[in-house]
């Protein structure tokens, strides 16, 4: 069972005055990669987050998908600490139990048979664009300069060279040139385009080495992948004897209420590989690209990570498998997800600028599991994500952009119905005052 979270309330009075964190410091030294929103989280116990005023905040960020049984449970902390004091770390010219038992679990629960680990989403897209290209250069006896990967149009896969040329979306790509070759794009839940675009590279001499797709887009708006465009995928690359890969870095280990991700989008189709990260260590840095036999092509020196599997990272990841697996947890996600969609759906709040039939702020909910999104009306600022997440933050709630008009909620896995209704009621308060 979860342990039980601290009460939470909308923000008191003297919280919403507390004095914002100063970054002037922390900029002095870090490099400012990241637009980060002005608190100090200090401390945290089950889905709720302490700032360094005291503040509280209802967590449905979790580390952007990634702190799976929350903060500070017992069993996490239990696993890491044991294997701390035992050994965490002595690189890969070694055998590793825990990694060998993690990766058991992951084969076991999924339709492949490998696992290679690494430290991130990236790097897990990383292997996995490297071994659809061994597989097609060595086994397909493809040309390399003829291989193409295709993903789709507001994808995201991560942010090495190789994974932001994979990412459609320029403004990732732009001023990084020159990229890669062999990649190209097609529209996301677009069966016709995808075919399109398989036509138009071998009309060009190309050779169609893998299609790489999220069953829910995260970064490009939490837009849910349908069965229809997925099953043209599998079909595709069945015919042209292409790799299906399924980024399931933001949507596995649980967060669509089935274990995996092409699971919970229930299409009927099995990906040949499939990423993760994020939720796999429960905010204990851990990546993995899993895949069917017939695509192990990897051979010693093809590809390393040595950090990967490491003693540390699988305790961790075997604890929260251990907790995703209990009885009754994935159901239980399904459920609470069914609950956050139909109450942030039913919010009937109307402002005047969104030029939407009815006028109202919330112009749909998507999403699975608990990996959701609000899209907002057109018409209103074109920061409004932006807007609501701050209103939220001023509240006590914790959520995040995805897009200039949707709004992110991806709360730790052990989230309770009562800590979404409260997210709910300050969600509603912060569109009422726009």
């Amino acid at each position: 069972a979860a342990p039980a979270a601290p009460a939470m309330t909308a923000a008191a009075p003297q919280a919403a005055v507390a004095a914002a964190y100063d970054p002037s410091e922390f900029n002095r030294y870090v490099m400012t990669t990241y637009g980060r929103f002005p608190i100090e989280i200090v401390q945290g116990k089950g889905s709720v987050l302490v700032d360094a005023n005291g503040k509280e905040y209802l967590d449905f960020v979790a580390g952007i998908a990634t702190c799976s049984l929350g903060h500070a449970h017992p069993k996490l902390i239990d696993a890491v600490t044991k294997q701390m004091m035992r050994v965490n770390h002595v690189s890969n010219l070694f055998y590793i139990k825990e990694q060998g038992d993690l990766a058991k679990r992951l084969v076991d629960a999924s339709c492949c048979d490998k696992a290679f680990f690494c430290n991130s989403g990236g790097e897990a897209n990383e292997a996995a664009l490297k071994l659809v290209r061994k597989y097609t250069s060595s086994v397909r006896e493809i040309p390399e300069d003829d291989a193409v990967i295709i993903t789709a149009l507001s994808s995201f896969h991560g942010r090495t060279i190789a994974t932001i040329t994979a990412t459609g979306q320029p403004k990732y790509q732009k001023g990084f040139g020159p990229l890669p070759k062999g990649f190209d794009y097609a529209t996301f839940n677009d069966p016709a385009a995808l075919r399109a675009k398989v036509a138009e590279l071998e009309a060009a001499g190309k050779t169609l080495a893998g299609i790489m797709l999220e069953p829910v887009q995260g970064e490009g708006g939490v837009k849910p992948a349908t069965a229809e465009y997925l099953q043209a995928a599998r079909q595709i690359c069945d015919e042209k004897g292409a790799v299906l890969v399924f980024d399931e870095v933001q949507v596995g280990i649980g967060r669509t209420g089935k274990m995996f991700g092409y699971q919970g989008v229930d299409a009927g189709v099995e990906p040949d590989v499939i990423t993760l990260a994020k939720g796999l260590g429960g905010g204990i840095p851990i990546g993995a690209m899993l895949c069917k036999e017939k695509y192990n092509v990897f051979r010693p020196g093809d590809h390393a990570a040595t950090f990967g599997g490491n003693f540390l990272s699988c305790a961790a990841a075997l604890a929260v498998l251990g907790e995703v697996e209990s009885p009754g947890f994935l159901d239980g996600i399904a459920a609470k997800g069914e609950r956050l969609r139909s109450k942030l759906a039913a919010l009937e709040t109307t402002h005047a600028k969104v030029t939407a039939p009815g006028g109202r702020i919330v112009q749909q909910v998507r999403g699975c599991g608990l990996l959701n999104g609000v899209v907002l009306g057109d018409g209103l600022s074109e920061t409004a994500a932006i807007d609501v997440t701050k209103g939220c933050i001023d509240r006590g709630l914790l959520v995040c952009p995805a897009g200039p008009s949707v709004v992110r909620f991806v709360p730790p896995l052990i989230i309770t119905d009562e800590q979404i209704d409260q997210a709910v009621a300050i969600f509603k308060e912060v569109i009422e005052a726009l």
